[in-house]
């Protein structure tokens, strides 16, 4: 639907207004780095409110007595709530991952509301093999525990090689440790439904397959936790 210039000067100052004023409430440390972030819960907020209030001016102009203004901010509000609780919820998620994962070997990145934990070949499996090491079944347990207690969420575990070997090979081989990971988490109590393996093979590296540390990079299992909703 095209707004008229007037109706989209007044949604962009409201929408900037609200998403200013979220953002700017809520600046904390990063404890595990020391440096100065916005929330995600806040950032979530933020575009939240920047959606809902875009929405919300669309429908008051269109509705009612017309006031784009007032509909912007009552949609701000509303995308605001529901921006900032799948924030918050992501952001406990990652609070506790972390806290579990500390001195493991696994990394915890965030990616906006998606979560992301990279576990590198050497600490997972032996070479060529697709069985998960006995060491490390303590901190799949782990990872495990939080899926559970959080589990409005889905769950992508992508398996992924070098470009040592044939490109069959490596596809195989990835999608059977894709496999391997999502089986032990579902083992766990983790609900089948929200678990999905994929096996990339040598197609997503991280690092050039020039070097063997680039290689030993590319030798990985990601899972990407994102929310329902």
């Amino acid at each position: 639907m095209k707004l008229l210039p007037s109706l989209r000067r007044r949604l962009l100052a409201v929408s900037s207004l609200v998403a200013v004023l979220s953002l700017s409430s809520c600046v904390t440390e990063n404890p595990y780095t020391g440096e100065q972030q916005v929330s995600k819960t806040t950032a979530g907020a933020g575009l939240g409110a920047v959606g809902g209030a875009i929405l919300g001016g669309i429908i008051g102009n269109n509705v009612g007595d017309g006031d784009a203004g007032r509909g912007a901010l009552i949609g701000g509000a509303l995308g605001a709530l529901a921006g900032g609780s799948i924030g918050n919820y992501m952001d406990q998620q990652e609070s506790m991952l972390r806290q579990e994962l500390r001195s493991t070997g696994v990394s915890v990145s965030r990616r906006d509301n998606n979560i992301i934990l990279n576990m590198p070949h050497d600490i997972t499996f032996n070479t060529g093999s697709s069985r998960i090491k006995s060491s490390f079944s303590r901190t799949l347990n782990s990872v495990g525990l939080v899926l559970r207690k959080y589990n409005r969420t889905t769950i992508l575990v992508s398996g992924h090689t070098d470009s040592d070997g044939g490109t069959s090979y490596n596809r195989g081989l990835s999608q059977d440790r894709a496999n391997s990971v999502s089986s032990f988490l579902a083992g766990r109590g983790v609900s089948r439904d929200r678990l999905v393996a994929r096996g990339y093979g040598e197609s997503q590296p991280i690092a050039s397959n020039n070097s063997a540390a680039g290689k030993a990079k590319n030798r990985r299992v990601e899972i990407h936790i994102a929310p329902h909703s």
